[in-house]
């Protein structure tokens, strides 16, 4: 059996943070890890969701990669995590983490 790449979390694009916040925590069991104007960050028992402005964030797909350097210059965030985007062939935005930040 191989071992299997994780995605660490999903991001879809809210117009208004807090009533997202709202909506899932009240229809949905989940945390809220982070939250400010801009995303939040609802932790859930197989997955975290992101909840992201676009024009601030990307909407997107993240995954943890034990050689997420060799896709790009990692940044690190305000959440202390390291990563970097690429897109892949139709354009979606894919976040590649570092394992050793999440």
């Amino acid at each position: 059996m191989s071992n299997l790449d994780t995605i660490n979390h999903v991001a879809i694009a809210v117009t208004d943070v807090a009533a997202a916040v709202d909506w899932y925590t009240t229809n949905f069991r989940c945390q809220v890890e982070y939250q400010d104007k801009t995303w939040a960050f609802l932790e859930f028992g197989n997955i975290k969701l992101a909840l992201v402005v676009p024009n601030q964030h990307p909407p997107h797909v993240a995954f943890t990669h034990a050689n997420a350097e060799s896709f790009g210059t990692l940044k690190t965030h305000r959440d202390g995590t390291r990563s970097c985007y690429v897109t892949d062939p139709a354009g979606n935005s894919v976040e590649i983490m570092d394992p050793e930040s999440v």
